[in-house]
């Protein structure tokens, strides 16, 4: 295996973490470094960040599995933002999990990618299933909302019922930061300027009773 990520403290620590139980032939802090240490190690799995200054996972995804369809990918990131997911997947990534995941669930995960399966978490994987079934976009029948993902119609009803960003996270299964950035899509989408507009859009058409 090889781990990807610009810090390199975080790069030692997984290494010390799993070393034991994974053969662990190299780390790369940037993409260039990576891209090089892949072709020439072959390794069957990456570790790899989503986030780098230089370009990130997705670069690195997309340049090997074009050249090299046999190395697996597996990311790791403090994101569980939708899009990153997504975009990940769709390059070529084997699974997705994020840093909260323990040192034996990581390793239980490298193991699974590396012997062909997907790993991703259920609400992860939520993501990916609609994505992939085309549902992500017109989730209601209600044409207000349309344009809007599933997801962010989901957070729109419960912003709607006065639900705070926590609890939305909590009820949702997702983090507040997701939950943000949901808040941050539905309003650029809708025009409207803050929370407050929002909610009281959503309760002019009556959204979320």
């Amino acid at each position: 295996m090889v781990i990807v990520d610009d810090h390199a403290l975080f790069r030692a620590g997984v290494n010390a973490e799993i070393a034991a139980r994974v053969a662990v032939l190299g780390d790369a802090g940037t993409v260039s470094e990576a891209i090089r240490l892949i072709r020439e190690r072959r390794p069957n799995v990456v570790l790899v960040d989503v986030h780098m200054p230089d370009g990130g996972g997705l670069e690195i995804v997309r340049t090997i599995t074009a050249e090299l369809p046999g190395v697996r990918f597996l990311a790791l990131s403090v994101s569980d933002a939708p899009e990153d997911v997504i975009d990940l997947i769709r390059a070529g990534a084997r699974g997705y999990v994020t840093k909260t995941v323990t040192a034996d669930e990581l390793v239980v995960a490298v193991e699974r990618v590396a012997a062909g399966e997907v790993v991703l978490s259920p609400t992860l994987a939520g993501f990916v299933l609609d994505a992939f079934s085309g549902r992500e976009r017109g989730p209601s029948e209600r044409p207000e909302v349309e344009g809007l993902t599933r997801r962010e119609v989901d957070v729109l009803e419960l912003i709607a019922r006065g639900y705070l960003y926590k609890e939305v996270a909590h009820r949702l299964g997702i983090s507040t930061k997701t939950v943000e950035s949901h808040v941050s899509s539905v309003l650029r989408k809708l025009n409207l300027s803050n929370r407050h507009q929002l909610a009281r859009w959503a309760a002019q058409r009556r959204i979320g009773e």
